[in-house]
């Protein structure tokens, strides 16, 4: 059975974990600590590290876990999987949509989309009716465009929109309450802001 464990990184990113009870994957990885804390405490080794984007406080974590689990020598080297065409010097495995990520040791595989927006090439994971989605879609929000185009943003949305409703959304950030706060302020009327803000 595969847990997914949210580690925070930073002020407000976090690093998606999916686990079973001997192997863990870890997705944007910008901080290296919080998940070598977690796999000693937990006895997991490092199965797989999957980038959404760039990003430092994504991927800035990478090279200190790559090497903590070289030093180690109990293991194969660590796969990492990223968007094809941004600039992540520690990729092994570039990826694009129409490619999946096998991950055998957890037994589970993750479909790649193209979500440009945020940045140029920037992807999302979809597998267990799970979204892992960088910085794409955040709860009442989207990310905001440093490299692509307000359409391409649009039609990376309008992807995910339409995957299943049972679709858990994972994202790289808290964000919510600022989100409302902003959509509340276009919006100031709407209900179902108000509803979301109360569940806070």
């Amino acid at each position: 059975m595969i847990e997914i464990v949210p580690l925070q990184a930073f002020k407000d990113n976090y690093i998606w974990t999916l686990r079973n009870a001997t192997h863990a994957a870890v997705v944007d990885p910008g901080e290296a600590r919080p998940v070598l804390e977690y796999l000693a405490r937990e006895k997991l080794q490092l199965a797989a590290i999957l980038a959404t984007h760039h990003h430092p406080d994504h991927v800035g974590g990478i090279p200190q876990l790559l090497e903590e689990t070289r030093a180690r020598g109990t293991q194969r080297r660590v796969p990492v999987y990223g968007p094809r065409g941004e600039p992540i010097a520690t990729l092994t495995h570039p990826i694009a949509e129409g490619d999946t990520v096998a991950i055998p040791e957890l037994g589970v595989t993750l479909s790649v989309l193209d979500i440009p927006g945020h940045t140029r090439a920037h992807v999302a994971y979809y597998g267990l009716e799970s979204l892992f989605c960088g910085d794409t879609l955040f709860a009442c929000g989207c990310g905001r465009l440093f490299e692509g185009t307000p359409e391409q943003m649009m039609r990376s949305l309008a992807k995910l929109a339409a995957l299943p409703d049972a679709t858990k959304v994972y994202c790289g950030h808290e964000y919510t309450l600022a989100n409302i706060q902003f959509a509340q302020a276009v919006e100031p009327k709407n209900a179902a802001l108000a509803a979301r803000l109360a569940r806070e």
